[in-house]
């Protein structure tokens, strides 16, 4: 999360999105959202951004809550794709167990596309670069590795929890009393 992007929560607190500082200062100028008021008279709202114009002065909160209840249309599953894998796995390698950072993470099949093996979430796992040479084009078991976890399809609550912490969202909820 940038250090001016602002968390907006639902009309019954709950987490909705991210937006830029320019879509909350929309927000608070057309009145559909307002600063979370659940601070005392000796904390001060946390500030992402101080926009100034030629007769006013907007102080953007970190923090801010919808007026009115957005309903969410939920899914069923969530879509596959490398960065739904990498926030499954926490970013560590299934193989050797190292935690990596965004630039060293690889998708390895379990069971390689060239031996039938589809992309879905049970057959897909994060690995590091190294154990996925090594790994090449045969099974886990055909070169001395094994995986620490079974892959499996995450739920939507798992993958939006999972989500929400690799971006720092509840860090600043927690700090605003809010979480």
């Amino acid at each position: 999360m940038r250090h001016t992007d602002v968390i907006i929560l639902n009309a019954d607190y709950t987490f909705l999105n991210i937006v830029s500082w320019k879509e909350a200062v929309c927000l608070l100028v057309k009145g559909a959202a307002k600063p979370v008021d659940s601070f005392n008279e000796t904390t001060a709202v946390r500030i992402a951004k101080i926009v100034k114009t030629v007769s006013s002065k907007y102080l953007v909160p970190l923090v801010m809550r919808l007026v009115t209840l957005v309903r969410k249309k939920f899914r069923t599953k969530v879509p596959w794709n490398k960065q739904a894998i990498y926030l499954r796995d926490n970013y560590t390698c299934q193989y050797c167990g190292k935690i990596l950072k965004d630039g060293e993470t690889t998708i390895d099949h379990v069971v390689p596309k060239s031996r039938g093996g589809k992309s879905t979430f049970e057959n897909c796992v994060t690995a590091c670069k190294k154990c996925n040479s090594k790994k090449n084009n045969r099974l886990p078991s055909d070169c001395g590795l094994s995986l620490r976890v079974r892959p499996v399809q995450p739920t939507i609550t798992e993958y939006t929890n999972a989500k929400l912490k690799k971006i720092g969202v509840y860090g600043i909820l927690k700090e605003v009393g809010l979480f």
